[in-house]
């Protein structure tokens, strides 16, 4: 029988899985959901979960559920919430090969999820484990994508989503999706990290739960994509996996998943990690290329892919210790390249948002430019792109007119009005200052009136 526990990933602590923790108690790291696995027959798992994509049970149908005997945490099949998530394609982009100099390169696109965006994989498996828990109010905070999948989800499990954004640093498509789906939404001044911040505040004095990705059973849920991915490979092992690097968590669970993978026997060798941040929010690629590769390098973060635009990454320690594991690499892009691959992308018939054109971005300057990491144009390149097009819309028309700009201010305002719609299920977005003691009283009163008493 397999078990279940929370280690820290420092001093090697384990506690209970039932415990409601987020850092090891004893050293304040990170914490990794690890297994005991017995009696794992690889050959005979490989062949279940082919035979699982014929069912209409929706956790046989679901990318994440179907591979459950690597996710054995969770103790009653009436805990799991899923939509289904995952499932998304792996498709062949020529133009965007000859555009990066590869002779091939396939795209795996986390936005044809649910929600639009590879959040979807990692919350499953986050409010799954939140059921389990007996919680009825989850919390993040989110540059857009975290926001609409955590209130999809906490909706879906009848508990009260809150998200807390960065006014003015998040795309109004994925702040839509969070406001139609019912989460209390607030709008704090400051960046990402400082919302971040917030939200580990409140869920210590609230008792609500955390669904970003120091969750690690977020992470749990985003490896499941490099088994599908394998999967759908027919477990034809990669040479390289390239993905975006905002708060790392993809990175992180990409790399746990790919050694649990080897490790248990599944593949015979691992795929290099290659990690593409933003020159505007590169603190990982600063580190790693630094002096002090322990020091984590921070700066104030600025870019138009505003899904990673993150001054400090939660999971930096996991992702450093991904690219060890794969032999991986870390690349910036500036945002001329990053606006140019998301162009090219298109021209193959797949749209996404700018955050998941760094990918191509990158394999393109890894190629062509004298930085420390070689490509070879022969090399088996997969690129994860991390969340649809339509999240971001504006930025895509503003390229494709020549009015994109690092920098800009616009205005909208209504200039003519008649037959008003009235707004009967409203669910407007409340702005704030970073004041814990103002938040909390308007997360109190909007759980009173849904009768949930906090």
């Amino acid at each position: 029988m397999t078990s279940a526990a929370m280690k820290c990933i420092n001093c090697g602590a384990t506690f209970e899985i039932s415990m409601v923790l987020y850092h090891c108690e004893k050293c304040g790291d990170l914490l990794d959901v690890v297994y005991e696995f017995t009696d794992i027959a690889t050959e005979l798992l490989k062949a279940l979960w082919q035979e699982r994509r014929k069912s209409n049970n929706p956790i046989d149908v679901s990318g994440v559920w179907r591979y459950r005997e690597l996710l054995p945490f969770y103790s009653n099949y009436s805990n799991i919430v899923t939509f289904p998530e995952g499932n998304t394609p792996i498709l062949d982009a020529p133009r965007s090969a000859s555009y990066t100099g590869l002779r091939r390169l396939q795209i795996k696109h986390q936005g044809m999820n649910p929600t639009g965006s590879f959040k979807d994989n990692g919350m499953t498996a986050a409010i799954t484990q939140a059921k389990e828990l007996g919680m009825k109010v989850v919390v993040c905070a989110s540059t857009g994508n975290t926001s609409s999948s955590v209130a999809a989800y906490a909706s879906r499990a009848n508990m009260l989503a809150i998200v807390i954004v960065p006014d003015g640093h998040i795309a109004l498509g994925k702040l839509s999706q969070s406001l139609d789906y019912g989460a209390l939404t607030l709008q704090i001044a400051g960046d990402f990290d400082a919302a971040q911040r917030v939200v580990m505040e409140l869920a210590e004095d609230l008792g609500i739960y955390i669904l970003n990705s120091v969750n690690p059973f977020r992470i749990e849920g985003q490896k499941t994509i490099m088994f599908e991915l394998l999967q759908q490979r027919d477990w034809k092992v990669p040479d390289r996996i390239v993905v975006p690097g905002g708060n790392l968590g993809n990175a992180s669970a990409f790399g746990k998943g790919l050694k649990e993978m080897y490790d248990l026997g599944f593949i015979e060798r691992i795929p290099r990690l290659t990690i593409i941040q933003a020159q505007g929010a590169d603190p990982l690629y600063r580190t790693i290329t630094g002096k002090e590769r322990d020091a984590f390098i921070t700066l104030h973060p600025r870019t138009l892919a505003t899904a990673i635009d993150i001054l400090d990454p939660v999971n930096k320690k996991k992702a450093l210790r991904a690219l060890d594991t794969t032999d991986g690499w870390c690349e910036e892009v500036s945002e001329q390249e990053i606006a140019d691959a998301k162009a090219v992308i298109g021209q193959d018939g797949i749209g996404c948002e700018p955050a998941s054109a760094t990918t191509v971005a990158g394999i393109k300057k890894l190629l062509t430019t004298g930085t420390d990491e070689k490509v070879s144009p022969d090399e088996d390149v997969v690129a994860i792109l991390t969340g649809n097009m339509l999240k971001d819309p504006d930025y895509t028309v503003r390229y494709h007119q020549g009015e994109l700009y690092e920098e800009f201010v616009t205005e909208t305002s209504i200039i003519m009005r008649s037959g008003k719609i009235t707004s009967t299920m409203a669910n407007a977005p409340v702005k704030v200052e970073a004041k814990k003691e103002m938040i909390i009283k308007i997360i109190r009163d909007f759980a009173a009136r849904r009768g949930i008493q906090i």
